[in-house]
């Protein structure tokens, strides 16, 4: 475990528990160098992306900045991997051993907010960077740059590999990436998400899977001709019934959300046509499974209930992280190392005025703080679990929010338009460009995940997506 003490941290230096010896902070190391000469740049480009405010799959604008930086740096760049026109890959260098580092750029829909620490939404945006996905690849993309620039500078061999990954929000991107088979000659893979703290622990999460169940019904005048109606709102409140009394026979760890997201025009006319839209998580995926399976049987009961018909898109699926513990610890080491956020005054004010909102005690000052190593179960969901379980994958989180904002709210879509947010996508830049120089030097640390990664996926094990074969759902924000 590493911990900082409030003094050190003053000082500019970390405690290292194991070694128990005080390890200098040091602001001369040459890829850090690199990183900070080019912050401006990035910080640029992060807060170009967060204006975009680009949907899962209508990441055009945003896709592209980061493809034409990345190749102006020397990156061969290749666009529209895996059938998605916004997703890329750019490559660095040659041979042994590839490093994967992942970028993400979409936004969320229903949510706008300036950048200011009180309500107030954009006129003429419907949408923001309410998780922070510019912050991630914009920082993702400083660290794969100062790398190419270091690796050039020093000799050393290898491969820098950015994956540009798009609808993270629901789209499942990295799945079909993984399903092409863009990985499978990967060593590892590194990635971050912006927090309201500063953390790089070998977290799990939950698998997902989900799906829109369309009714199909008859239309009639609901008091004139009753009779020959067959109300497709029917069938969906008969599957929703059915699904929330399987909430008390269902493992505690289940997690089953769902929105009606068309219900019928009018009250004197019997809906022909209505739609749900469920989650469905669990820690395991082959509970999930299961448990999905009873979920589609209360949609086809619903249905026969009513006398409509029900068809099931399936939107998404996502499989659990699978931790890595071996690089957990080294990506712990090197965020320790970096250190937390300190806020400028301005930034400061900022804060406090935006924390008034929150009702969420008094964390003001956590931004600087490192969290204790520990390893825990995420109760989120991410298309990173897909990675995770083809490449030995490690990732952390940095303070890009005040501390106590909730992901998905307009809090965080605030701080992330600010130098806040800028502030704490360095600090992940420095630490995942630390922990990809260690991996590029060091075989052994490679090789000891490695076998870590091959003992907790288990003999015989083979990848299947959770989405099954169907065609990524370019689409599936235009509902």
């Amino acid at each position: 475990m590493i911990q900082i003490t409030s003094m050190m941290k003053r000082l500019g230096f970390l405690l290292l528990v194991s070694g128990g010896l005080p390890v200098q902070a040091d602001e001369s190391d040459d890829l850090i160098q690199l990183i900070d000469r080019q912050s401006s740049t990035f910080n640029g480009l992060a807060l170009d992306i967060w204006d975009d405010a680009e949907l899962g799959y209508q990441e055009v604008q945003s896709s592209g900045r980061l493809q034409s930086l990345l190749s102006a740096q020397g990156f061969e760049v290749t666009a529209g991997v895996a059938g998605i026109p916004t997703a890329f890959v750019a490559s660095y260098g040659e041979g042994k051993p590839v490093i994967g580092i992942l970028a993400e750029f979409d936004a969320l829909p229903g949510i706008s907010q300036a950048a200011t620490p009180v309500r107030q939404q954009l006129e003429g945006k419907t949408s923001g960077h309410a998780c922070g996905h510019h912050l991630f690849g914009a920082g993702s993309v400083s660290a794969a740059v100062a790398l190419r620039q270091w690796m050039a500078q020093s000799g050393t061999p290898g491969t820098i590999r950015l994956y540009g990954t798009p609808a993270e929000e629901g789209g499942s991107g990295k799945v079909y990436l993984v399903r092409a088979g863009l990985f499978e000659d990967v060593d590892t893979v590194l990635h971050w998400h912006p927090s309201d703290r500063n953390s790089a622990n070998a977290e799990t999460s939950l698998a997902n899977k989900s799906a829109r169940f369309k009714f199909h019904g008859n239309s009639s005048h609901a008091a004139a001709a009753p009779e020959r109606g067959r109300s497709a709102l029917d069938g969906v409140e008969a599957m929703n019934f059915m699904v929330n009394l399987m909430r008390e026979h269902v493992p505690q760890e289940t997690r089953i959300h769902y929105v009606i997201t068309k219900g019928g025009e009018a009250p004197n006319v019997v809906p022909d046509y209505a739609e749900v839209y469920y989650y469905v998580r669990h820690t395991q995926a082959e509970t999930l499974l299961a448990i999905w399976d009873r979920v589609v049987d209360a949609a086809n009961a619903g249905a026969l209930g009513t006398g409509t018909r029900v068809e099931v898109e399936v939107m998404h699926g996502n499989h659990s992280l699978l931790p890595n513990e071996t690089l957990a610890r080294r990506m712990h080491a090197n965020l320790t190392r970096v250190g937390g956020v300190t806020y400028t005054p301005e930034e400061q004010a900022f804060a406090e005025t935006l924390s008034e909102s929150l009702n969420a005690g008094p964390f003001l000052g956590m931004e600087q703080e490192i969290m204790p190593y520990e390893v825990r179960q995420g109760m989120g969901s991410t298309d990173v679990g897909d990675v995770s379980w083809v490449v030995p994958t490690v990732g952390l989180r940095t303070a890009t929010w005040v501390p106590g904002t909730a992901a998905h709210s307009w809090q965080a879509v605030a701080a992330g338009g600010t130098s806040i947010g800028t502030s704490g996508m360095q600090v992940a830049a420095r630490a995942m460009a630390l922990t990809a120089r260690d991996l590029l030097q060091n075989p052994g640390l490679l090789n000891a995940a490695k076998a870590e990664f091959k003992k907790a996926r288990g003999e015989g094990f083979v990848y299947e997506s959770l989405l099954g074969d169907r065609d990524p759902p370019l689409d599936y924000r235009s509902h």
